[in-house]
């Protein structure tokens, strides 16, 4: 072993206190006389038992609590760092030693005094072979007690075991914590880590000095992290008075069995974060404990626990260790109530957990569980069952047992049907999301009142009434982010006590009518659907609070909506609303609209002049006295929309961005002087109305960016309390100083953020003859904003003499230009609820002076919650001179990858000892077992760009992320790091952390990757995810946002809203302000990175850069206006405006998807598959310049103004149909089925779309119906014969086509006379796909006289479509629908041969599935249950009254089978329900008539 030191000492060698002693018995390691400490105040004193420990005495035993340690035992041998020392080599990652040599690990090794000495040691070395070299280097005198090495880490410290390997050590902890073996991990250890563990070389003495320790009361004795390892010696006078001990986070292994027995009324004892691998032995003898706490641990099993040996534990704490079994006695723990064994590594629920028929509270979470136990119905006390993060896929059918389970949570699993549990009498919560259900076919039990099944590939919601006579209880229902098309109208019906209702992110057209029925309903959410209307019944929700029905397709809002005089927030963000009616006879709208606003404009100017819809009443409709917040953003209302918003008297928050307001009308203000926000942002407003503004005192937010603004009032200066003002983006051009008339900062003297960037016409300069004249402050400076967090200056003329405020750890100031290394960007955040700074920017254009070189970056959190505006604020100023150092540091082989990952582990090192070094805490503590600091628990997410030429390396860590767009295509390029990933769980329990059922790590932080968080080091740590993305011509622009963006906003959404906007300023503005109305409340940050700028593709520049147009721009906006106008869907809108139609010479494409009548008629994810099918279509004929001629059915018809553009549709369509999210029942059949070719790839998957492509000159004549260009003539003939011959999958191509291909991609023939037409970036974008074609040859087509020479067309990587031997079948509808499964079909007789026998009055029993064996070989039987023997009872093999069924039948015999069973089971049930209503007329003694009706209905055929 080598070793070097920092300083120079006598050193002098003492005898090894781990070589075995030549006593029998000796002291504690460390004392060499007795510590009156550590003595139990009822032993006698040391001098008078000192003849008593004699060797030859074998009738006297010391007491536990003197710490007398056995012959052969060492009081750390139980310990170990982890399971590793006991493998021994395997499993072990390692770096190749060099030759004739063992690689060397430098490990750095304190004194006491805080001096350090580096050992290098190979990871074999124990710390008894190290010892008497540390004697030597660090022990400064001979003359002390025996030291020991201790391990600080995790907030605790203890005694290394002699077997520990300290390098192995090192070395594990530095993996755990992110660092490759790239990174050097031999050399690390000689650094100073102690962020993540110290070793120290001191006397064997731990804990705080027995005086130190007073306690006010004896009930409850919390002892957590003090460094403990014995019981305190003040403990033991009064340990019959301690209820409750919590001796987490030390290093005591084991607790003095006579302090135990003195403990006589310890009821919790808890013993958590103690790196135990065994259950303490003095344990067991706790007769009085009810509450064991053994958590967080490395314990493997139990089996010499002896918990069965405390009568009264009720509350057993298991969670995050390494067993992957109970042991048998856990059955005798008659009094356990509550049981956790989450985070382990159980791959099955123990059958003894099953025998446990006490347990009321069972969690089993992050585990490795596939199947649930039949056995799990006998616990039938159970009241709540966790299997959160499992593998489960089926709930048995058994479960229906648990008669007392109130509380299911299965989320994150892969169960496919949920009916087993929905039914239980005492169910009242169950929570399934994140699973793969497909289906939901349930009967609610009578005590459900939420269900969460959100997150499934549910295609319907099918309801079985419930009990006769009963409602539904069911109070809350989360069916979002699912694949529904529909709500059944009788479904909907029943849910009468329903109060909250959650469909968002589905496909759902329209509501049913029944929703005015659900009186109970406080919250609908309705968002991200496909709506056109909502139904006008919802005005009999009175007690309607929240109608959330954002990014749907609704043109307008029910009248009724006036009638809910209970709703407060109406959020409609991201419609096609242009406006919203009065009832009629509410009120007389014109006396009103006079009265408000001064105005005579009518507010019918929308709906038909009606006399008898006008009365002369007075009385407000019921909402105008309710409603607080209105979110209309991005919508088409006008100036003449805004008028009935002057009965809205309530209002608090007005959100009216991204519509086509001109002009406010100018009493806008006049009853809405309530409002605390007011957002008009992305309009054509360009003066504010100034009458009755100054009124609105309460105002504290005002959002003006993107609008036409010049100048700004005066009366702005008026509003006190307002806190936030963005007026960025505009053209404002005004004297600053001319504040009698115009506004000026300074008087709004509470401004937190205040963005003027993008103004840049703005000029920010001192009034120089002011100054001179008058001897006060200068407007053109923001000294009067002490309050001032984000101040934005971007592209603003700012003077040389103008007084900037600095930056500061609260304060952001932004002067540069919005543009780096040639590209424009764009910035824009909000502060949210916070007071302070918790997302900090970061932008670098020639970075380490290279003009070719820029970084991009974002450091902090959304949330104020474990936030510091110092961590933030430190990572900013650091950044770039750590990643400066590290990139100058590569070596040959390594990558900018390496850099990136050593300069976010470096920075997080450095921040460690920046932010405890100035806090005046000691760096010797930080990471042993002093108290937490507010540092320990604050953290920050960061992503990292940096741009080399035409290469992107993107770094994150956290949840804030980097998209690119891609030819309008949104591409991921980073990682959100979620604790309930699996891959991220599985890190995490690597490194001995855990995950709660809620998400957070170590029940605690909500991300799994972050810098700070020094408390959770190695769990979280801030190693980033690091993608390399080659950026081509087609990238247009690159999004980074922390999750107030992206929790809010899909990736597509954000490319989509983005890419309508030319300036990235307006783009990121535009970004935010939808996340603020799609509901984000803390602190947002967008940028948007503009990248086509490197490639000088001539793209639209920006608009306030570019000439004035030619055609007037109220022109241009007027005729964008009719284009919108006609557009009734909102995703559709968002994209660039569809080309005009083609005429002359074009290329008509046609298509149709392979079986569609057939999976109509019998799959039910159709209607949800053909919803994606059309959006993928029309969104690609947007990006490819196309033009949607009609529909017929589930069939196109487009025309393109060139032959490659029509190329490049189809083969886009045919490679994203791949990936679209298609519903798990068109997946499984065999139409939809995935198909891989020879390479393992996908070629097929969902529905098979034919397509057919041919050019010519057709006849253009608009249709007067619709008023859209059609296309009639031969050649349209002929365009779709070619479609005709095609099968599913393929693009079949006319002859001028392959023309068209062979002349401009393939380079191999003549130009055709449209050549010079085609489009570049079509072209370019076909070569990057590669085109395969496969002559067919001359064709006869159907109704043709002329054959056409046809060939068939593939993407390159679809070419393996072409080797299917029979890709096209004949339609049939087995194909189509889902295949039958036996085993289901099997299920499905059981149920009906019990409902059989139970309308004979018996219950049916099958007989148990016996294995072979010798048993029944020999005859033998099982003792029968002797409930079976009841004459009630039928016990038989249930396949005797079935149809013979099994793998080899047919569709056909399982379809009729199927229906043979359908037909017993109606009839069962229809017996059944005769056989209950002659039990109640029996015992009233007289017909129930409203019973009867009810039955009839019920038993009543369906009509054919």
């Amino acid at each position: 072993m080598q070793f070097g030191s920092t300083s120079t000492s006598h050193h002098s060698l003492f005898s090894n206190p781990f070589l075995p002693s030549s006593q029998s018995k000796r002291l504690a390691p460390g004392q060499v006389i007795f510590d009156g400490r550590k003595i139990s105040p009822k032993a006698r004193p040391p001098v008078a038992v000192q003849p008593v420990l004699d060797t030859d005495s074998p009738s006297w035993t010391a007491p536990e609590s003197w710490a007398v340690e056995k012959e052969g035992e060492d009081a750390a041998a139980a310990y170990s760092s982890s399971d590793e020392s006991a493998r021994g080599k395997a499993g072990r990652k390692r770096r190749k030693r060099p030759p004739g040599g063992k690689l060397l690990y430098k490990v750095r090794i304190y004194r006491a005094n805080n001096s350090y000495h580096v050992v290098s040691c190979d990871l074999n070395v124990t710390v008894a072979q190290l010892t008497p070299q540390l004697n030597k280097k660090l022990l400064l005198d001979p003359g002390v007690e025996p030291h020991r090495l201790h391990l600080k880490e995790r907030g605790r410290e203890r005694v290394l075991a002699p077997t520990e390997k300290p390098a192995d050590i090192v070395r594990r902890r530095l993996e755990q914590a992110g660092y490759d073996v790239a990174d050097g991990l031999d050399l690390l250890g000689a650094d100073d880590i102690q962020f993540l563990l110290k070793f120290v070389y001191k006397s064997n003495v731990l804990g705080p000095p027995e005086e130190e320790m007073q306690f006010d009361s004896f009930d409850l004795i919390d002892l957590t992290s003090r460094s403990l390892k014995a019981v305190p010696v003040a403990l033991y006078g009064h340990a019959e008075a301690i209820v409750s001990l919590n001796l987490s986070r030390n290093p005591m292994l084991e607790i003095p069995l006579d302090f135990i027995q003195s403990c006589t009324t310890l009821r919790e004892l808890r013993l958590s974060h103690m790196a135990l691998k065994k259950v303490p032995q003095s344990v067991r003898h706790c007769r009085t404990l009810q509450w064991l706490d053994l958590s967080c641990n490395r314990i493997g099993d139990l089996e010499d626990a002896g918990l069965d040996r405390i009568p009264q534990l009720r509350h057993l704490k298991l969670q995050n260790n390494r067993m992957e079994n109970l042991p048998i006695y856990f059955a005798h723990l008659r009094e356990l109530r509550d049981l956790n064994i989450s985070n382990n590594k159980f791959k099955r629920i123990v059958p003894v957990v099953c025998e446990i028929t006490s347990l009321v509270d069972l969690d089993a979470s992050f585990n490795s569980i596939q199947e649930l136990p039949e056995e799990l119905g006998q616990l039938t006390d159970l009241d709540t069952l966790t299997i959160v993060g499992n593998e489960v896929s089926k709930i048995p059918e058994q479960c229906s047992n648990l008669r007392n389970l109130r509380v299911l949570d299965c989320r994150r699993n892969h169960i496919t049907d949920i009916s087993a549990v929905c039914r239980l009498p005492k169910i009242e919560q169950l929570l399934a999301d994140h699973n793969s259900m497909h289906a939901l076919d349930v009967s609610f039990g009578p005590a459900l009142k939420q269900l969460d099944a959100s997150h499934n590939d549910i295609t319907q919601l099918n309801l079985v009434p419930g009990p006769l006579g009963l409602p539904h209880a069911l109070t809350t229902l989360n069916l979002s982010h699912a694949k529904l098309s529909a709500l059944d109208d009788q479904a909907l019906a029943q849910l009468t006590s329903l109060e909250v209702l959650y469909i968002d992110h589905n496909s759902i057209r329209s509501l049913p009518e029944s929703l005015g029925g659900l009186s109970r309903l406080r919250h609908l959410s309705c968002s991200n659907n496909h709506l056109f209307t909502l139904p006008s019944s919802i005005g009999r929700l009175q007690w309607l609070e929240t109608l959330e029905a954002h990014n749907n397709d609704l043109s307008e809002l029910p009248m009724s909506l006036w009638n809910c005089s209970s709703l407060q927030v109406i959020n409609v963000t991201s419609n096609v609303i242009s406006t919203w009616n009065l009832p009629p006879g509410s009120i007389d709208l014109e006396v009103a609209v006079l009265h408000a606003w001064g105005s005579t404009v009518s507010l019918l100017s929308d709906r038909k002049a009606s006399n008898g819809s006008i009365t002369s009443g007075t009385a407000l409709p019921a909402l105008a006295s309710s409603l607080e917040k209105l979110y209309v953003g991005e919508n088409s209302l006008t100036a003449d929309s805004l008028h009935p918003l002057a009965l809205l008297k309530e209002l608090r928050v007005l959100n009216l961005s991204f519509n086509n307001i001109q002009q406010l009308p100018s009493s806008f203000f006049r009853n809405l002087t309530q409002l605390r926000e007011l957002y008009l942002s992305g309009n054509t407003i360009s003066a504010i109305p100034t009458e009755n503004l100054q009124h609105m005192t309460k105002l504290e937010v005002l959002f003006l960016n993107g609008n036409k603004l010049q100048t700004l009032p005066r009366e702005i200066s008026k509003l006190t309390n307002l806190s936030v003002m963005d007026v960025g983006s505009n053209v404002l051009k005004y004297n600053i100083n001319n504040w009698e008339f115009d506004w000026n900062w300074n008087f709004n003297t509470n401004l937190r953020y205040l963005n003027l960037s993008g103004n840049k016409r703005l000029e920010i300069k001192p009034d120089m003859n002011h100054r001179q004249s008058r001897n006060q402050q200068q407007l053109s400076d923001f000294a009067s904003l002490t309050q001032i967090r984000i101040l934005g200056l971007m592209d603003v003329t700012i003077g040389m003499q103008t007084n900037i405020p600095d930056e500061s750890e609260d304060r952001r100031v932004r002067t540069s230009m919005a543009e780096v290394n040639g590209m424009a960007y764009g910035i824009a955040d909000t502060l949210g609820m916070t007071e302070h700074l918790t997302m900090i920017d970061l932008v670098q254009p020639h970075f380490r002076g290279m003009h070719n070189e820029a970084i991009f970056a974002m450091f902090g959190r959304a949330s104020h919650i474990a936030s510091n505006n110092k961590l933030t604020k430190f990572l900013h100023d650091n950044f770039l001179r750590v990643f400066t150092e590290e990139i100058d540091k590569l070596q040959a082989k390594e990558r900018v990858d390496d850099a990136m990952r050593r300069s976010f582990l470096k920075l997080n090192k450095i921040l460690h000892d920046h932010l405890y070094s100035t806090s005046g805490r000691k760096m010797s503590h930080v990471s042993a077992s002093a108290p937490q600091t507010i540092h320990d628990k604050v953290g920050a997410s960061g992503i990292v760009l940096y741009l080399v030429e035409r290469t992107l390396f993107v770094a994150n860590a956290g949840n804030a992320l980097a998209v690119v767009s891609n030819q309008g295509i949104a591409k991921l390029v980073s990682r959100k790091h979620d604790p309930f990933d699996r891959q991220e769980t599985a890190r995490i329990r690597a490194a001995e952390g855990w995950v709660s059922p809620k998400g957070t790590v170590n029940d605690e932080i909500d991300v799994s990757r972050s810098f700070g968080f020094y408390y959770l080091l190695p769990v979280v740590n801030p190693r980033p995810d690091v993608y390399t993305y080659q950026l081509s011509e087609t990238d247009e622009f690159v999004i980074v946002g922390n999750r107030g963006l992206w929790d809010y906003v899909s990736y597509q959404t954000a490319v989509d809203i983005a890419r309508k906007e030319r300036d990235p300023m307006i783009a990121a503005q535009k970004l935010r302000d939808f996340a603020i109305c799609y509901g984000a409340e803390g602190t947002t940050m967008i940028m948007v990175i503009k990248v086509s700028d490197l490639f000088n593709r001539g793209l639209p520049r920006d608009l306030q850069r570019s000439p004035e147009p030619v055609i007037p721009e109220e022109v241009i906006q007027s005729l964008a206006k009719r284009k919108r106008n006609q557009i009734i869907n909102r995703d559709i809108s968002r994209l660039d405006d569809e080309v005009s139609p083609p005429t002359g010479h074009v290329a008509l494409v046609f298509t149709d998807i392979r079986n569609s009548t057939h999976l109509w008629e019998v799959n039910p994810g159709m209607q949800s598959a053909m919803v994606l099918h059309n959006n993928l279509l029309r969104r690609l004929l947007r990006f490819c310049g196309g033009y949607e001629v009609k529909t017929e059915g589930d069939a196109f018809m487009c025309s393109f103004p060139t032959t490659l553009a029509a190329l490049w549709w189809c083969m886009s369509v045919q490679i994203q149909l791949l990936s679209l999210p298609w519903p798990l029942e068109l997946l499984e059949c065999e139409d939809g089925k995935e198909i891989l070719d020879l390479e393992g790839r996908p070629i097929a998957r969902g529905l098979s779309l034919r397509m057919g492509i041919h050019c010519g000159q057709p006849v253009c004549e608009p249709d007067p119906v619709t008023g859209r260009m059609d296309y009639f003539g031969p050649m349209v003939n002929r365009a779709a014969r070619v479609n005709a011959v095609a099968a599913g999958g393929q693009i079949m191509c006319s002859a001028d086509v392959i023309k068209e291909i062979n002349a401009r991609i393939l380079d191999v023939g003549p130009e055709t006379e449209h050549s010079y037409l085609q489009p570049p970036n079509a072209i370019d974008a076909i070569r990057r796909m590669g085109v395969k074609i496969f002559p067919v040859g001359e064709v006869k087509l159907k109704g043709l006289e002329v054959p056409e020479m046809l060939s068939i067309l593939y993407p390159s990587e679809l070419a393996g479509r072409q080797n299917l031997e029979a890709f096209e079948t004949p339609p049939t509808a087995s194909g189509s629908r889902v295949q039958f499964s036996v085993e289901q079909m099997r299920e499905l007789g059981l149920l009906c041969v019990r409902l059989e026998t139970l309308a004979n009055s018996r219950v049916f029993r099958p007989l148990p599935t016996r294995k072979g064996s010798i048993a029944s070989v020999t005859g033998q039987q099982t003792s029968p249950d002797p409930a079976s023997e009841s004459s009630l009872v039928v016990c038989d093999d249930p396949s005797l009254y079935l149809p013979v069924m099994d793998e080899t039948s047919s569709d056909a015999h399982l379809t009729t089978v199927l229906h043979s069973l359908s037909l017993r089971i109606d009839n069962a049930l229809t017996k059944l329900a005769f056989m209950q209503m002659t039990s109640i007329e029996t015992k009233t003694g007289m017909p129930d008539l409203d019973l009867r009706e009810k039955i009839f209905e019920l038993c009543r055929p369906f009509p054919p």
